[in-house]
């Protein structure tokens, strides 16, 4: 009798899979998740149809009154005076974003790695999180306070003997206020990742290490990076398939007209076009044509990881 309970409970079973049984509370764990993903980031594409329209606020998207107007409001795009302008401005940011910003988590990571005094090691860390935690509102406005006429940055350069300057007008140092802004903000939390990563890492094989006498940074370049070296190249991926995205509220909050030559980026301009302007053809065309780019820069930033360095996301 207890033979032929075993054998019946070793029968599969109709309904779910096994596999569906066994991992039932992490589906429903993740069910809220992939709801507020399909509901806020899925169902809004619908949208994007508006992008080859001449739309008006509540005309329907299909129907008699619908005006189909193929590209011609991405042609209007990349024939506009501004294009060139946006276009070179996103990237620069981006790119100085991405050479000043990438590295620096890692290095945090690495250097709260070495530190011994748990204390101390909690306060550091817990210190760097919060910029991220501060609204981005107070952030800029700290920043522009910094940066004024009279504000902190201007008394550190006449104390030395330079002049006071408004750096908050000048174009050509808006690029590095928002840069030096975007990471002080944001190093902290990146790292938390590469520091999961590093705790993973097998004690013994640092123990190993110091048997063959290797120094910290020994440790470092032959035990730690290597374990993060995958999570480095997902990151990577990442950061240059957003070259084309950009944190649009922060600039919004930080440039100003005298500001537009070397602030003014795809986002921003979406923003006054199509939300100011009112051209909401216009503004979901450019936002459309950033995401293109943004979708190619990603799968080819993936095939040459997977070729040269065998890590990629799919």
């Amino acid at each position: 009798m207890d033979l032929a309970k075993q054998q019946a409970a070793a029968l599969p079973k109709k309904g779910l899979s096994r596999s569906a049984r066994e991992n039932l509370e992490l589906y429903a764990i993740m069910f809220p998740t992939v709801v507020l993903i399909i509901i806020f980031m899925y169902v809004p594409l619908y949208g994007v149809l508006i992008a080859f329209q001449d739309y008006v606020p509540g005309a329907p998207f299909f129907g008699t009154g619908t005006a189909w107007v193929g590209l011609k409001h991405f042609k209007a795009f990349v024939s506009s005076y501004y294009f060139a302008r946006i276009v070179k401005n996103t990237l620069v940011l981006n790119l100085m974003n991405l050479g000043m910003g990438f590295w620096v988590p890692i290095a945090f990571a690495l250097l709260l790695n070495e530190l011994k005094d748990t204390f101390f090691k909690k306060f550091v860390q817990t210190a760097s999180y919060l910029p991220y935690f501060i609204s981005s509102v107070v952030v800029a406005g700290m920043v522009l306070s910094f940066t004024a006429t009279d504000g902190i940055l201007n008394r550190l350069v006449m104390a030395v003997g330079g002049t006071a300057q408004a750096w908050n007008t000048k174009a050509s140092a808006f690029p590095w206020i928002y840069t030096l802004t975007c990471v002080w903000q944001s190093f902290g939390w990146g790292s938390i990742l590469y520091l999961s990563s590093i705790s993973s890492i097998d004690p013994s094989l640092y123990e190993a290490a110091d048997l063959d006498g290797a120094g910290r940074l020994k440790k470092i370049w032959y035990v730690t990076l290597p374990f993060m070296l995958p999570l480095i190249i997902i990151q990577l991926i990442f950061a240059i398939g957003g070259l084309m995205s950009i944190g649009t509220e922060m600039i919004l909050l930080l440039y100003n007209p005298s500001t537009y030559s070397t602030a003014d980026v795809i986002g921003t301009y979406v923003y006054r076009e199509g939300l100011l302007g009112g051209k909401f053809s216009s503004g979901a065309a450019s936002g459309l044509f950033m995401s293109a780019i943004n979708l190619a820069l990603t799968f080819g930033a993936n095939a040459i990881s997977r070729k040269f360095t065998d890590y990629s996301l799919w």
